[in-house]
C-alpha cells in the first residue's frame, strides 16, 4: 500500500535526576558531597532512508519515544545518557508541526534533523557545596524532553510530472520512456499511486519522471484519487499534460485540457503556472485528424508546445524526451521547502505564575511550574534543604498571598504531592 501522509507523536527522553550522596571512607571524616549528575535524555532524530518509498511504516505505529537519561550515582558518577531514537523516512518527506502547520524541515538534502531535543540531566549535590553549606542534601531534577505531534508528508522528488485524465496513456508512456513497470490496463484508475522512472535522454543527461494517478473534475476538492496525489506534482519543474486525442473515451480533448488545468489552479495557482508540454496520446488509433489539428492549433495559440505520439508504437516518444531535456536545462532545480516553524518561546517559570485556590473551606491548593521546579531541587527529609524551601516560599511571597486570601492557622496547604498544616 502506498501511504504518503501520516501524523505521529514524538517524545524526547527526560533528563535524569542528580544524586544526593556523600563520600564514605574509613579515616576520612566529613568526606563531602559526591552526588553525580543525571544523564541527558535522548533526541528524536529523522534521517533519510533511500530504500523507503512510502510512509507505510507510520500507518500503524504512531508514538515514538527516545531513551530517558539515567539518574546520577555516588562517587561523582554521572548517569548514562538516554539513547537517541532514529526515525527513517523517504527522501522528499516534508515535516510539519501539527499545531501550526508550519514546515519544520524538508528531508530532501539528506542531513539528519533533530525534531525533538532530549532534556538535560540534573546536577548532583556536589555542585551545591559552599563554604557555609558544606553538606547539601538536595540535587537538581532533570528537565523534560520535548514532545510534539508532527505531520509527515511525502512529496516525490521528480523533475517532470505526467498529469491528465484517467486512462489517457500516462502509465504506458512512463513504461516506454523509462524502465519503470507500472500496472497498465484498459480501465480508469489503474494507477492507484504515483510511479517514478528515470529517463536517459543522452549521455550524462537524465531526469526523473513521475506518473501521477489520473485526475478528474473536482479533484482539488477531494473527488477521485487526484486530491491525494496532487502534492507529488508540487516539486515538478515541468508538467507534461497528456490528453487523449483519439476520441476513444468519447470526450472532447480541449475540454479535458481546460478541466485538468482548472484543478491544478484550484489546488495551487503557483503549480498551474509551471511550464507545460502538451502531449496528444494514442495517435495510433486516432480517427479524426481534423480534431487533432484543431487541438494542436489551439494549444500552440496559447503559447504551449504540442507533440502528438503513440506510446504503443513508440511514435514521437524520442522527440518528447529530447524536448523535455531541452526545456529542463533552462529551469531552476527541484523545489526544496524552507523551514517556517518558529519554536514557541519558553518563558521561564516565575512565582507570579503560581495559582492559589481554596477547596472545602480549609484546604489551599498551591500550583505552578515554578513550584514544581523548586520541589525538584529540595529534599524535604533534610532539615537544611527544608529551610531552603521555606526561605524560597517566603521570598516569593507565597505566604503573604495566603495571608491576604484569608488562610487560618491549622488549615491544610497542598503543594504538589505534599500536604502541610499552616502555622503562623
Amino acid at each position: 500500500m502506498f501511504v504518503d501522509k501520516a501524523t505521529i507523536k514524538v517524545k524526547a527522553g527526560n533528563g535524569g535526576n542528580g544524586a544526593v550522596a556523600f563520600h564514605r571512607e574509613k579515616y576520612v571524616p566529613a568526606g563531602g558531597p559526591v552526588g553525580g549528575d543525571g544523564g541527558h535524555g535522548g533526541d528524536v532524530i529523522l534521517v533519510v532512508d533511500e530504500h523507503m518509498s512510502t510512509l507505510m511504516d507510520f500507518r500503524y505505529k504512531r508514538k515514538y519515544a527516545a531513551g530517558t537519561g539515567a539518574d546520577g550515582g555516588g562517587k561523582r558518577c554521572s548517569g548514562k545518557h538516554g539513547e537517541d531514537l532514529i526515525i527513517r523516512v523517504p527522501r522528499g518527506t516534508v515535516i510539519r508541526d501539527e499545531a501550526t502547520g508550519a514546515i519544520m524541515r524538508d528531508m530532501s538534502a539528506g542531513e539528519p534533523f533533530v525534531v525533538a531535543k532530549g532534556g538535560r540531566g540534573g546536577w548532583g549535590n556536589q555542585h551545591f557545596a559552599t563554604p557555609t553549606r558544606q553538606t547539601p542534601r538536595f540535587a537538581k531534577s532533570g528537565t523534560p524532553g520535548e514532545e510534539r505531534r508532527i505531520v509527515l508528508e511525502l512529496k516525490l522528488l521528480a523533475d517532470v510530472g505526467l498529469v491528465g485524465f484517467p486512462n489517457v496513456g500516462k502509465s504506458t508512456l512512463l513504461s516506454v520512456m523509462s524502465r519503470a513497470r507500472p500496472k497498465i490496463a484498459n480501465y480508469h484508475f489503474t494507477t492507484l499511486y504515483p510511479n517514478l522512472g528515470v529517463v536517459y535522454a543522452r549521455d550524462e543527461v537524465s531526469f526523473v519522471l513521475a506518473d501521477i494517478p489520473g485526475l478528474i473534475e473536482g479533484a482539488s476538492e477531494g473527488a477521485g484519487l487526484g486530491h491525494e496525489f496532487l502534492r507529488h506534482v508540487d516539486r515538478c519543474r515541468l508538467i507534461v499534460h497528456v490528453v487523449d486525442i483519439s476520441g476513444s473515451e468519447g470526450r472532447e480533448p480541449m475540454a479535458d485540457f481546460d478541466a485538468i488545468n482548472a484543478e491544478l489552479a484550484a489546488y495551487s495557482p503557483e503549480l498551474a503556472s509551471r511550464p507545460q508540454i502538451v502531449v496528444g496520446s494514442k495517435m495510433d488509433i486516432a480517427q479524426d485528424m481534423d480534431l487533432v489539428e484543431a487541438f494542436r492549433a489551439e494549444i500552440e495559440a496559447r503559447g504551449l508546445p504540442f507533440l502528438s505520439l503513440s506510446a504503443a508504437t513508440h511514435q514521437g516518444v524520442g522527440d518528447l524526451i529530447s524536448l523535455i531535456a531541452e526545456r529542463l536545462q533552462g529551469l531552476p532545480p527541484v523545489v526544496v521547502y524552507e523551514p517556517e516553524f518558529v519554536p514557541p518561546e519558553e518563558k521561564p517559570a516565575t512565582p507570579e505564575d503560581i495559582t492559589i485556590r481554596v477547596v472545602d473551606g480549609d484546604t489551599w491548593l498551591v500550583e505552578g511550574a515554578w513550584l514544581d521546579l523548586l520541589l525538584g531541587r529540595v529534599n524535604l527529609d533534610d532539615y537544611e534543604s527544608r529551610m531552603y524551601f521555606e526561605r524560597s516560599l517566603k521570598q516569593a511571597g507565597i505566604y503573604d498571598r495566603l495571608e491576604e486570601m484569608g488562610v487560618s492557622e491549622g488549615d491544610t496547604v497542598v503543594l504538589a504531592d505534599f500536604e502541610f498544616e499552616y502555622q503562623k
